[in-house]
């Protein structure tokens, strides 16, 4: 460690302190976040763990300290709002355990892959297809790690058939905001297990997933479909959803085109069909296409476009066009800005939000993606942390915008401008990777059941109130 560091710092465990890096350099990236627009003190230091021991006993120093300081663990860094910071405490660098080997472990005969927190979806997905496996939901974007999305929910147009991620974990390795190493699962610690999937990394730091697994197909077929009217959107969506016990998609999502938006999507479309497809303003995604079922649908007559694409290749989709969108952007990429917004609508609610939100953004015309469509509560656990709305269908609508460092504030008063509307207005919605900076708005998103709840798992497993100061839920 540097020289001049705070006294905490110097009287730290010696198996720990030659982890512990103080320079500037080190300290600086644990500073900003994916959606560069919060900033915070940096660090006092960064753990680069060798192994999740390292981690524990990092946190049973945090512990014995004459002044507490805080931890907080960080993934692919690709949290939006400074949720991974640590403000003048120490930061783990999850990263560093990826150099010890993959830790992703497959098991085909009993369905199931463990997966180390650190690990990135991509290289899960790759190493479950070498067995023919894939899991049963997934995340749009596949450089997030296990930790950090589990963390949270995990959520993608799976979620109508399987649940979000969260519902196919089966045991999880979690360090406790006391130093505690605890495998827990549905049987063992299962307050623990149901308050960590979806605990925003308020009670532990999860090392390790197990996860179900079933046999994947080499192809999938994508169709694109394309509307016009949003209602014919919505219905379909909605009608699709509740085909999930029966013969149907596996996959639904849609994402829609605001008026100054055009299809630019060279991988999927050739010029001919993306200059007929900007002719109109909405866009639907699903894959497997069942003739007598499109029968049944109201997209625009002549605008249902399909590919065979491998499961890697349609999973990886996301990554693929961000790619394309910022390399058309011709900005540094340092100085992108990615002020999103992630919103669960009740349905009861979605027309009168899609109207309020299109008078919102008619005249800040963002770069980016809006992606809209429903789910079923009943494919939630309600024992888990995450919150959703009260209604058995509801719909994730993700405003996902690309900005520059001059534009990014416009987006994000639209942003709180959408909020707002939600609030006057009674659209009981819930925020998706939350950020909220007043108890008492923590106190309104969880709801009075889940925030008791939430607090005496917090006493109980991290009542220092030591792990991701930064989501603004406990203090100290």
């Amino acid at each position: 460690m540097a020289a001049g560091t705070s006294s905490w710092l110097d009287n730290i465990a010696p198996e720990i302190a030659s982890k512990l890096h103080s320079d500037g350099v080190a300290v600086a990236r644990f500073a900003t976040d994916y959606g560069g627009i919060i900033s915070a003190a940096p660090p006092a230091a960064v753990l680069r763990p060798s192994s999740p021991e390292d981690i524990a006993a990092l946190i049973r120093c945090a512990n014995r300290a004459d002044s507490p300081f805080s931890v907080a663990a960080r993934g692919n860094g690709h949290s939006t709002h400074g949720q991974a910071f640590a403000p003048g405490g120490v930061a783990i660098d999850m990263a560093e355990l990826r150099g010890g080997g993959q830790r992703i472990r497959v098991s085909a005969e009993e369905s199931y892959v463990d997966a180390g927190g650190e690990q990135l979806w991509m290289d899960v997905l790759e190493e479950t297809l070498r067995h023919g496996m894939s899991m049963r939901s997934w995340v749009d974007y596949l450089y997030l790690t296990v930790g950090g999305t589990l963390s949270n929910a995990g959520i993608g147009g799976m979620v109508f058939q399987h649940g979000p991620m969260v519902s196919s974990v089966l045991e999880l390795d979690v360090i406790t905001g006391k130093g505690e190493m605890i495998t827990c699962s549905p049987e063992l610690h299962s307050d623990l297990f149901n308050g960590v999937l979806g605990g925003l990394g308020q009670l532990g730091i999860i090392t390790r997933a197990r996860i179900s697994l079933r046999p994947t197909p080499a192809k999938v077929r994508w169709l694109r479909l394309f509307y016009t009217d949003f209602d014919s959107l919505t219905s379909d969506q909605e009608f699709l959803i509740s085909l999930r016990d029966t013969v149907g998609f596996d996959y639904v999502e849609g994402q829609v085109l605001l008026n100054h938006q055009q299809v630019d999507d060279p991988n999927f479309f050739s010029i001919e069909e993306a200059e007929r497809i900007n002719q109109l303003t909405a866009e639907f995604n699903a894959i497997k296409s069942i003739e007598g079922l499109l029968q049944q649908l109201s997209f625009v007559p002549g605008f249902a476009f399909s590919k065979d694409v491998s499961h890697l290749e349609f999973l990886n989709r996301v990554y693929t066009e961000e790619e394309h969108r910022k390399s058309s952007m011709a900005v540094d990429p340092s100085k992108i800005r990615h002020p999103w917004l992630n919103l669960f609508v009740p349905k009861s609610r979605i027309r009168d939000f899609q109207t309020g939100a299109e008078g919102i953004l008619q005249n800040i015309n963002p770069t980016g993606v809006v992606l809209l469509y429903p789910m079923n509560r009943n494919r939630w656990n309600e024992n888990m942390t995450v919150v959703v709305p009260d209604e058995d269908v509801f719909y994730s609508v993700e405003f996902l915008w690309t900005s520059t460092e001059q534009d990014w504030k416009n987006l994000e008063a639209g942003n709180n401008e959408i909020l707002g509307f939600c609030h006057r207005q009674g659209v009981q919605a819930k925020q998706y990777l939350a950020h909220y900076t007043s108890r008492t708005d923590w106190m309104e998103h969880f709801g009075e059941v889940k925030w008791k709840r939430f607090m005496q798992l917090k006493q109980t497993y991290d009542p220092k109130a030591l792990l991701s100061p930064e989501q603004h839920i406990f203090t100290k």
